[in-house]
């Protein structure tokens, strides 16, 4: 049965750019599986498979339709378990869940300060009025006045990566040996900000530029062949 990933895309359909659904593409990659992608913007995103209130990642498994990307890398997991597994086990399972909650807390809002601007100038001109309006109420202001008064810098990136660094010091992967589930939870908000700004906010020979390059590098180029924002 055919695998379908539903995307977030900019103005080019093939710039997708969403941090939960690069951490998608590469629990497929890293599963060996084949699948297609359909890339919705913004404005669309609610509606895909006919649903209400959806969010990206939606993914359709033959008969199944699942979102939320971690609810997809753990149908990933169960229906296909003679492909590389994910987890490794319950344990790293409970390491997902840690890895995640720190990058949501802590490395989005970073990442977010650094591309808001460049992610509304990436979009068609619907998708715009409906990320400026559902944006600027959520911050209490225009999407201008939060890009010059609650911007980041590299320093702010260089330090809510210190754990991440402090780790990759003793393995090369956050998973140990080889990539688990939590790489891909850290290296979808850090294509998410590679796509908008480049890799050079990353902190020259560091661990964590290393690991990415590494991550960038994997199933045949996937991360590296993104389409870049203009």
């Amino acid at each position: 049965m055919t695998i379908k990933l539903y995307e977030l895309c900019g103005a080019d359909n093939k710039m997708v750019f969403s941090p939960h659904c690069w951490k998608i593409r590469m629990a497929l990659a890293h599963k060996g599986l084949s699948y297609e992608t359909e890339s919705v913007g913004f404005s669309k995103v609610a509606t895909i498979e006919g649903g209400e209130g959806r969010r990206v990642p939606v993914l359709r498994d033959g008969d199944e339709i699942i979102e939320d990307s971690y609810k997809i890398a753990l149908h990933l997991e169960e229906k296909y378990p003679d492909s590389p597994s994910l987890f490794n086990g319950e344990g790293g399972k409970a390491m997902t869940h840690f890895v995640t909650a720190w990058s949501q807390s802590q490395l989005h809002p970073v990442v977010a300060r650094l591309v808001l601007i460049q992610i509304y100038q990436s979009l068609n001109d619907e998708d715009k009025d409906h990320f400026r309006t559902t944006r600027e109420k959520t911050f209490g202001m225009t999407l201008e006045d939060f890009g010059a008064t609650r911007g980041a810098s590299s320093t702010d990136l260089h330090k809510v990566l210190t754990p991440i660094e402090a780790m990759l010091a003793d393995q090369p992967f956050i998973g140990g040996q080889s990539p688990l589930y939590a790489d891909y939870v850290v290296f979808g908000a850090l294509q998410w900000l590679r796509i908008f700004k480049g890799q050079s906010l990353l902190k020259k020979d560091s661990k964590a530029e290393a690991w990415m390059n590494t991550l960038l590098d994997m199933y045949d180029g996937e991360g590296r062949n993104a389409v870049m924002a203009a």
